[in-house]
């Protein structure tokens, strides 16, 4: 179970990062409580600047992906409880604005499944 990165010429080297990492996380092959590089390490791996790095751990944190716990490191967070509860928290919100807007369970879903195909660039 390691850290496996490879950036190419495709998308943003930040979100690169992120993508993978989160990947990682969600397919099991880092673990709860796995501790990640630290942003200078894993950017002088990758060939990056640390701000890069930096900002695709601000992301992953901001998803509950990773939790920064000082000087003991960055670590993956637990089960992503917190990224689950934001996307309650949006989900019902989407819930509430669409029965205000009148449109029927139907069209709302059909605009959710859009906004996901674009989202994810056609894979939902």
């Amino acid at each position: 179970m390691t850290l496996k990165i490879h950036i190419d010429e495709g998308a943003a080297p930040y979100e690169q990062v992120r993508a993978q990492i989160s990947g990682q996380v969600r397919s099991g092959v880092l673990p709860v409580g796995y501790k990640l590089p630290t942003v200078r390490g894993l950017a002088e791996e990758l060939g990056l600047a640390a701000n890069t790095v930096a900002k695709a751990y601000r992301a992953l944190e901001s998803d509950g992906v990773i939790e920064t716990r000082g000087r003991n490191g960055t670590f993956v967070a637990a089960a992503g409880s917190a990224a689950e509860r934001e996307a309650a928290t949006a989900a019902q919100a989407y819930a509430e604005r669409v029965r205000r807007l009148a449109l029927t369970e139907s069209a709302a879903l059909d605009a959710v499944r859009d906004a996901l195909r674009a989202a994810y660039g056609g894979g939902v």
